[in-house]
């Protein structure tokens, strides 16, 4: 899954990871991904979201916070986009679903790499 504010980012990402193989879900907001998690069949939930850091509405850092209290969607490994602001790091710091921060802009194979770690990784348990 891809949450991202910016459309543009969106479909590059959808573009690149399915050029890989890979299904990909898209969402605009955080609140547009949690709903679309919550109310989604477990078989078809995510196994990785790649979800961008400062969003209007609900930002990531709330969906992420929000992931980490649901149970059947606590260890999906999360990958922060993010600027260069170290704050925005430090918030997510002390996260076991964050999987990885990736700053913007990003090489496309670095996303690429990041997502194969992130489906290989034992914390998905």
């Amino acid at each position: 899954m891809v949450v991202d504010d910016e459309k543009a980012i969106v479909y590059l990402i959808k573009v690149l990871m399915e050029r890989e193989g890979f299904e990909v879900m898209e969402a605009y907001d955080g609140l547009e991904a949690y709903r679309a998690l919550t109310g989604a069949d477990p078989a078809a939930l995510p196994d990785v979201i790649i979800l961008d850091a400062i969003m209007p509405g609900m930002d990531g850092y709330t969906l992420q916070s929000r992931l980490r209290e649901t149970e059947r969607l606590k260890n999906i490994p999360v990958i922060i986009l993010t600027g260069k602001d170290s704050r925005t790091r430090e918030l997510f710091a002390l996260s076991d679903n964050v999987f990885s921060f990736l700053e913007k802009p990003f090489e496309p194979k670095d996303l690429v790499k990041i997502t194969k770690d992130a489906l290989g990784s034992p914390k998905r348990a």
